[in-house]
């Protein structure tokens, strides 16, 4: 959260911020719960950690889980006012930074990956290799680095070794020193959202082509990729929305006090919280093998648990 998160204790009532407070640890805790399921589901079966777009699934469920713990730590910090070292803060920060581009270009590598399945069938078994997906996730913590590079870097070659010291309160936007900092944030990722849109169009047109073209069964299992798309897609568009949100609320407050406190909670909730709980609909539940072998756990759990 940002520094003027702080702020908000001073804009609303104790009854309003606790409502709130309350609302997004009900739904990061109920988030976390699904999420651990099916990170366990995954471990389940020999063929989900074998195959490229679970692994990947995997991926986006562990990095949102960790972006939704990070981020509340930071939340509840900023609402009750604790103040860590700088140098603690940092390195909090630089997981939060890496973790809020990791899902978006998962997503993107997902969406390629169902591209090749349906539109390049031959070269599917190749490049969705375990090893090609090892290489894959080592290119999407490559790429999803550099917006966290741009933010930290400048800092550590501008503040004082002294600085590292001081107590605040942890906010990504205490590391933005100058002017020019933010402008090249901002050109980073407007750059990151016009790629990863240009890929989902590029990935949906194609499979729709096939789609037409295909018959029967194909066409089922080519209809069935283009709405994954779509959804993906979708949570895309929300995880991207994210990176808007801090422009959005710097018009905002130059207006308004109160109505920036409200959209500041908004796209938190939209923007942050909503993308998350989307993995689990698209892959968790659409999916027909891993739904099968989720429900299996979940009741012979609950018929062990009666007998």
């Amino acid at each position: 959260m940002a520094d003027n998160s702080s702020l908000v204790v001073g804009g609303f009532s104790l009854r309003q911020i606790n409502d709130r407070v309350i609302i997004v640890q009900i739904l990061v805790m109920i988030f976390l719960c699904i999420n651990l399921l099916l990170i366990i589901t995954f471990f389940k079966k020999e063929c989900f950690y074998t195959t490229a777009r679970y692994i990947l699934f995997a991926v986006t469920l562990l990095s949102d889980s960790l972006l939704l713990f990070m981020s509340d730590i930071l939340f509840i910090f900023a609402y009750f006012h604790f103040t860590l070292q700088v140098w603690l803060c940092i390195n909090i920060s630089a997981v939060v930074l890496l973790y809020v581009t990791v899902t978006p270009v998962t997503l993107t590598a997902m969406t390629l990956e169902r591209y090749v399945a349906i539109c390049m069938p031959l070269r599917h078994g190749e490049l969705s290799s375990t090893r090609s997906t090892m290489h894959r996730i080592l290119i999407i913590h490559g790429l999803s680095s550099v917006p966290c590079i741009v933010v930290l870097l400048p800092f550590f070659a501008s503040a004082p070794f002294s600085f590292y010291k001081h107590y605040r309160i942890c906010s990504v936007e205490m590391f933005i020193l100058y002017r020019w900092q933010d402008h090249i944030r901002s050109a980073v990722h407007q750059f990151y959202f016009l790629m990863m849109c240009f890929i989902i169009v590029f990935s949906y047109v194609k499979i729709m082509k096939v789609a037409k073209a295909a018959s029967g069964d194909d066409k089922k299992s080519t209809r069935k990729g283009l709405r994954t798309v779509v959804l993906h897609g979708f949570q895309l568009l929300l995880c991207l929305m994210q990176l808007w949100g801090p422009f959005i609320e710097t018009a905002v407050l130059q207006m308004n006090f109160r109505l920036f406190i409200n959209v500041r909670f908004f796209n938190y909730i939209m923007f942050n919280l909503a993308p998350r709980c989307l993995s689990p609909l698209i892959y968790g539940l659409r999916d027909e093998t891993f739904f099968h072998v989720l429900k299996n756990d979940i009741f012979c759990g609950l018929f062990k648990r009666y007998i």
